[in-house]
């Protein structure tokens, strides 16, 4: 049976609640990538304490600090303050009780030249692998952003798949996005895949819309999950709860639940 997630919304909790209820949904937090709120940590206490106080579902997700966190970055400093949130990430997951944190790659597909890739792998390999280990209660799963292709991530995968708390997140919107079919991308990493995000766009911009609003071929995206990735769970990534609802019900009309 898939296991299918939503993004909840403390404003409208009792509604994502039976939301998710209604569709045997887990959750994904998308409160603690925000940097203000992981400075201000009298605010960051009290949001963790809502939702320890709701009845959450069994299964969740979080998705990591990413504006300019780069851990393979040649700079000390900057590689400083990726580790610090990065780590205040997993630490927020921990208290919540989190099965697996999302971290994009971010990847700069303007700087590519044969430098700059095999420091941007040899960094990532370092870095990663020394994370994965020192948490091994916690899965890290890393997310394609601005990759253009999956080259670097399968290279990254091999490495790091040794590690059992490691996993792949395709954002199918964004390889969408990329040189190549996201077709491509699920075959080649199909072996790492353990999450996917999903929403809908118009084929240029990362939109975040409603499945079923946009352009991305939904029927190619079903087969490509049967074929390359039907164990892992699903992440309807859109916001606002009306989008939430139009994106099930979608779903369910076309059989995908």
């Amino acid at each position: 049976m898939k296991k299918l997630l939503i993004i909840p919304d403390l404003s409208r909790m009792n509604e994502c609640l039976r939301l998710a209820q209604q569709y045997n949904l887990g959750f994904e937090y998308n409160d603690f990538y925000m940097t203000d709120l992981l400075d201000d940590a009298d605010r960051l206490a009290e949001v963790i304490y809502k939702y320890r106080q709701a009845e959450l579902p069994e299964f969740t997700t979080l998705h990591g600090a990413f504006f300019d966190v780069i851990p393979f970055s040649p700079d000390r400093r900057i590689r400083e303050i990726s580790d610090f949130r990065i780590r205040q990430s997993i630490d927020v997951a921990r208290q919540l009780g989190v099965k697996a944190v999302i971290f994009h790659t971010n990847y700069n597909p303007f700087l590519n030249s044969e430098a700059y890739l095999k420091t941007w792998l040899q960094n990532n390999i370092t870095y990663w692998s020394g994370i994965l280990k020192e948490f091994p209660d916690v899965n890290i799963y890393l997310e394609n952003m601005f990759d253009t292709t999956p080259d670097l991530m399968v290279a990254l995968s091999e490495a790091l798949c040794k590690y059992e708390n490691y996993g792949v997140c395709l954002d199918y919107a964004h390889a969408t996005l990329s040189d190549v079919v996201p077709e491509l991308w699920a075959e080649r990493l199909s072996k790492y895949i353990k999450h996917v995000h999903i929403n809908d766009n118009d084929l240029i911009s990362d939109l975040h819309l409603t499945w079923g609003a946009g352009k991305i071929n939904r029927a190619q995206f079903y087969d490509c999950y049967d074929k390359y990735m039907k164990d892992a769970t699903v992440l309807i990534e859109t916001t606002p709860m009306d989008n939430k609802i139009a994106s099930l019900e979608m779903l369910m009309k076309e059989g995908f639940i």
